[in-house]
């Protein structure tokens, strides 16, 4: 049985018939619509699949997501997935964890709101992006033996990526925080990084890559506020925290952990993931 399926074909996206026919090993030929349809829906659903960023497992208030290809904000359910191009606000008293694919956590303070813009997921490696465009975000991502795992949010002010570690952010629009709590996190500059994103690579397309950090092995308070301009990747180990603002400028020291653990959004991070 031959299936002649030339006749097919697309026109500004859309997939047009033009024959489709069927050899009953009789010589006879004759038009089979069913093959047709099969076809056709299993180049629909390749064309139109989503890729999951990871599902809503803890929605607490009101949690709201929209949806890449929907038009309105829809109440978030418990272990609701949530996909790239989504996204995923609080509002006042309300809070949010993300469970990502593959492990790790991702979760949100009141008055938040995060695009889900990445997820690449291997074996052996595992890449999220996100923007945090308001409000807090605490990331838990802890990578297994041998495994590379990368989850990265942007805030309007600064860019941090980790390998396997906890970080704390805050956005805003003039200014943005960073603390990390175990592990090492890199920072940028979102403008930095997206030079680095469009920058062309000699034999290929342009690429993003991640630079070596400049590594702060100690927690030592720079010279004096807002004095340097961040203009590299920089690395900061548990217990220090960066306040990156809109011109570059930023302040990096040691956080006092004892009064940020008063904190009520900590202390509920810290607690889950104690568990």
């Amino acid at each position: 049985m031959v299936i002649d399926y030339s006749g097919i074909c697309t026109c500004n996206g859309i997939l047009v018939y033009k024959r489709l026919y069927l050899d009953d090993n009789e010589g006879n030929i004759v038009k089979n619509s069913s093959i047709f349809l099969i076809i056709f829906l299993i180049l629909f659903s390749f064309g139109f699949a989503e890729t999951q960023f990871g599902k809503i497992t803890l929605p607490l208030g009101t949690v709201e997501v929209l949806a890449n290809s929907g038009e309105s904000w829809e109440r978030a359910k418990p272990n609701q997935p949530v996909n790239v191009g989504d996204v995923i606000r609080t509002q006042a008293k309300s809070r949010c964890e993300i469970k990502l694919v593959g492990g790790g956590k991702i979760r949100i303070g009141e008055n938040s709101e995060l695009e889900l813009n990445e997820a690449n997921v291997k074996p052996m490696e595992k890449n999220f992006q996100a923007n945090l465009t308001k409000g807090n975000a605490w990331v838990s991502a802890k990578a297994a033996f041998g495994e590379k795992k990368n989850v990265s949010v942007r805030t309007p002010t600064a860019v941090a990526a980790i390998r396997g570690t906890t970080y704390r952010t805050k956005a805003g629009e003039e200014e943005s925080s960073v603390l990390v709590y175990e592990g090492k996190v890199d920072v940028n500059q979102p403008q930095n990084v997206e030079k680095e994103e469009t920058a062309p690579k000699p034999g290929g397309k342009p690429k993003f890559k991640l630079a070596p950090p400049t590594e702060i092995d100690a927690p030592t308070q720079v010279a004096g506020p807002y004095e340097l301009t961040l203009d590299e990747w920089i690395s900061l180990v548990d217990g220090m925290q960066i306040n990156l603002r809109k011109d570059g400028k930023y302040y990096m020291f040691k956080f006092d952990q004892e009064s940020d653990a008063q904190d009520e959004f900590v202390q509920w991070n810290k607690e889950l993931d104690a568990q």
